[in-house]
């Protein structure tokens, strides 16, 4: 989906990505908590071993859902591992992605894209399928890193956005971090377009990326 397998954190190194130091740096309820609602359901895009998702699933409740999204099974697997006889089993979906297209069908409230974007090959048709998944008036965060993305590499990604149909609503602060909050947005009802917050691009797109 985002990466080449061949080029992807291992799994073996998934520890790197979920421990002490990082949820103090990059706290899950301080980043999302002003975003993610009871009830809603979350793409969590690159989930890797769940550090976002499983705060994500107490952040939502009993009525929401998570699509815990990755490209490598071994990281779906940490997942499965942490949330293994707990509730959270009914709330977080496990998703393995492909190298071209995310390919998940349920329509979401929000989509959480951490240090990702910067990878993506080609950012429109990267967009298009995010729109195409949104729910109207659905939500993405993007946050990037603060040394393989310049200034000006983040905002061209936000021109980008703006060009697939989104529109900036707020620039929240994440510690040594940029980051964005884009909202669809949604074109006037006409006699054939019944719901027209879904995206401009088509579902099957190839948008594969590189590592950093």
């Amino acid at each position: 989906m985002l990466v080449r397998k061949n080029r992807v954190c291992p799994v073996e190194r998934a520890g790197s990505l979920d421990n002490r130091f990082r949820r103090w740096l990059q706290n899950p309820w301080k980043i999302l908590g002003p975003f993610i609602k009871e009830g809603m359901t979350v793409l969590d895009l690159g989930c890797g071993p769940g550090f976002f998702s499983i705060d994500i699933a107490q952040m939502v409740g009993k009525s929401g859902r998570v699509i815990a999204c990755d490209l490598q099974e071994g990281m779906l697997q940490k997942i499965r591992n942490k949330i293994h006889g707990t509730d959270l089993e009914k709330r977080i979906v496990l998703h393995q992605c492909q190298e071209s297209e995310i390919g998940a069908s349920e329509k979401v409230d929000f989509v959480l894209v951490f240090y990702m974007v910067h990878e993506v090959h080609n950012q429109e048709k990267f967009f298009n399928e995010i729109g195409a998944t949104l729910k109207p008036n659905g939500q993405v965060l993007i946050v990037e890193p603060p040394f393989h993305v310049s200034k000006n590499a983040f905002e061209e990604t936000i021109r980008t956005a703006l060009g697939s149909g989104f529109e900036v609503v707020e620039r929240p602060k994440v510690l040594f971090s940029k980051a964005v909050i884009l909202q669809k947005v949604c074109p006037r009802p006409s006699t054939d377009q019944q719901d027209g917050c879904h995206g401009n691009g088509p579902n099957n797109i190839n948008w594969q990326v590189h590592s950093a």
